[in-house]
């Protein structure tokens, strides 16, 4: 099945499946969800990931969601620049999400990151999604 939102696609797995109570959830493997899985195991908000790799060539990331206390360490995720309406941030107008307890994801030419670091390497970039 085709999807038009790879990156919003993995997002809503790992909220449903945080909503379940699920140790572990299933995606296609791409560069860019790589980059972001990365950003959200640096900043605490999964515990990791694995790369599982099939016969056919198909690679597929398992994300082990991560909980305090039997709440769910992300508490809303949600998508900013989407198929249909691309949202660009230079840096000085980056959104800061709840006065800087959460953090924005975002592609820049330095790579994917988050916004406070972005900050501190002076550059924008489209903002891909909201953590909290």
């Amino acid at each position: 099945m085709s999807v038009s939102d790879p990156l919003g696609d993995m997002l809503t797995r790992i909220r449903n499946g945080q909503m379940r109570g699920k140790s572990k959830v299933a995606t296609p493997g791409s560069n860019l969800r790589r980059r972001v899985l990365d950003v959200l195991q640096a900043e605490g908000y999964i515990r990791g990931y694995t790369e599982v790799s099939y016969d056919n060539g198909r690679k597929e990331f398992e994300i082990e969601l991560k909980y305090f206390e039997g709440a769910p360490v992300i508490q809303e995720i949600k998508r900013v620049s989407k198929p249909g309406r691309r949202v660009y941030s230079s840096v000085t107008d980056l959104p800061r999400v709840y006065n800087g307890l959460g953090i924005s994801i975002l592609s820049t030419p330095k790579g994917v990151m988050a916004d406070h670091i972005a900050r501190d390497e002076n550059v924008g970039g489209e903002v891909l999604c909201q953590v909290f």
